[in-house]
């Protein structure tokens, strides 16, 4: 019998129109002879069942249901595509977790931690990981422009700690530069992060399970043409993806180990890609996104693709994953 699968999507951060190209490709992709899929809109004014019409159905709460023409359905797992919140910090995941349905990304604290860049960077530190130096402010701090200076150095990157897809990230060259850019994290979230610059080569490397056991997929080297893997570098064609990536077999192998080993750490489940930079000839852990982009053109499915396993394949796996 054919499972029915609700596309979750849109969110409520500034990712959502990522999450509904995403959302919409994991809906087209999904095999009809298996799954009647249900793409479903997820905004702080609304949560609706979308139809081939564009005809909206309210979610009922209550049990994650919908009506259509005095037809009640339910929904036998839910294929998480939100990036950002509420979908990749915890919220839908303790959500669907606290109704006993499936879903195909990691558990609610996994989610949560790995949302945290400061919280997540903080677990991972005493098993050996290596990151950048780092510096903290919280909405209301006095900003100490020195202090700062004298822990990351310049340039740095100024981050929203809780935030995705490169919004609230800026990249500084002068100290007369470093309000501007605090302003403009602070517009994301009301935590940052400021960390020093790592220069080296940058990669992202794809975790996911995959028919029950931890599968690292090959390597994607990150080349921007702008001064970093900003937001125009990753959505709007201003970098070069080139996977498999150029590195050395030491250096590969000490990646792959390194992403293998985070994932199990913080006891991952479904998909992740985190990026690196090499430093002296060591991957340095920069962040992990547990939902990532999953369009034909997103790292991870290209990932997948160079491994072997189509985006048919990757989604069904997924799915498959979660039911267990």
């Amino acid at each position: 019998m054919k499972k029915n699968i609700a596309i979750i999507m849109g969110g409520y951060s500034s990712e959502y129109q990522i999450s509904l190209t995403s959302g919409n490709v994991v809906y087209q992709t999904l095999d009809r002879n298996k799954y009647n899929p249900y793409r479903v809109h997820i905004f702080k004014d609304k949560w609706v069942y979308v139809d081939e019409d564009d005809m909206e159905y309210p979610i009922d709460k209550n049990d994650f249901s919908i009506n259509v023409d005095s037809f009640n359905i339910t929904f036998d797992c839910v294929f998480n595509a939100i990036h950002g919140s509420p979908g990749e910090d915890g919220f839908m995941q303790g959500y669907f977790e606290l109704l006993g349905i499936p879903h195909t990304s990691c558990p609610m604290y996994q989610a949560s931690v790995t949302f945290n860049k400061r919280d997540c960077l903080s677990i991972l530190k005493p098993y050996g990981i290596k990151t950048a130096e780092s510096y903290y402010l919280n909405l209301g701090d006095t900003v100490d422009e020195s202090a700062i200076i004298k822990t990351v150095g310049l340039p740095c990157f100024v981050k929203a700690n809780k935030a995705g897809s490169s919004f609230g990230v800026t990249k500084v060259h002068k100290k007369e530069d470093l309000q501007n850019a605090i302003n403009v994290a602070f517009k994301e979230d009301d935590e940052i992060i400021i960390e020093s610059f790592l220069d080296g080569t940058e990669v992202s490397v794809g975790v996911i399970t995959y028919k029950g056991e931890t599968k690292v997929l090959p390597i994607t080297e990150i080349v921007s043409e702008n001064d970093f893997f900003d937001y125009e570098a990753k959505y709007l064609g201003k970098s070069q993806e080139i996977t498999p990536a150029r590195l050395t077999a030491e250096e590969e192998i000490k990646v792959t180990v390194l992403a293998k080993k985070v994932y199990e750490i913080l006891k991952l489940k479904g998909f992740s890609r985190s990026e690196y930079i090499f430093k002296d000839g060591e991957p340095h852990l920069l962040e992990i996104n547990t939902v990532p982009g999953l369009t034909k053109e997103s790292i991870l499915p290209q990932q997948a693709q160079v491994a072997g396993i189509s985006l048919a394949e990757l989604f069904d796996n997924a799915i498959q994953e979660a039911l267990k």
